[in-house]
């Protein structure tokens, strides 16, 4: 059996290719586990030795809220308002997901072919999902999301 430097190549159905050589991968390899190896190593340093005095005060065991006394408990109640803006923000930024890979072939020079082919079919889907965002963005606005009070 030949070593590995000196494999034939392989016949494949894009042509012929070299032969995997492992030996390529070694220096990925050496840095996963360097890098694991600080990990592991770090948080084995930070729990297992002294590094920094530790002398817990009544002070210093207090919940901080931004150098203020905290107020009231920590589990009171937020308004909705907070959830419906994250949600409107995932549904208005996950429009860019769809939208992006559509304008990037849409618009290249060498996509004649494809634009004979599917222009009109993606561009008019293209336009169906902009006018259901802007069916949502409307009813958002009538429920009074965008209101802060």
């Amino acid at each position: 059996m030949p070593p590995l430097a000196d494999a034939l190549p392989v016949i494949t159905p894009a042509g012929l290719e070299p032969a995997f050589d492992l030996a390529a991968y070694y220096p990925i390899l050496i840095y996963a586990a360097v890098v694991l190896a600080f990990a592991v190593g770090t948080m084995l340093a930070s729990h297992l030795f002294p590094l920094k005095p530790r002398k817990p005060t009544r002070v210093k065991e207090m919940p901080y809220e931004s150098g203020m006394d905290p107020v009231g408990g920590a589990r009171m109640q937020f308004d909705v308002k907070f959830a419906l803006v994250a949600i409107m923000f995932l549904i208005f930024d996950i429009e860019l997901l769809f939208l992006y890979p559509y304008a990037v072939i849409a618009f290249r020079e060498e996509a004649a072919t494809w634009q004979a082919g599917f222009g009109a079919a993606a561009f008019a889907g293209v336009l169906v999902f902009i006018a259901i965002l802007a069916l949502a963005y409307y009813y958002e606005w009538r429920k009074g999301t965008f209101v802060w009070r």
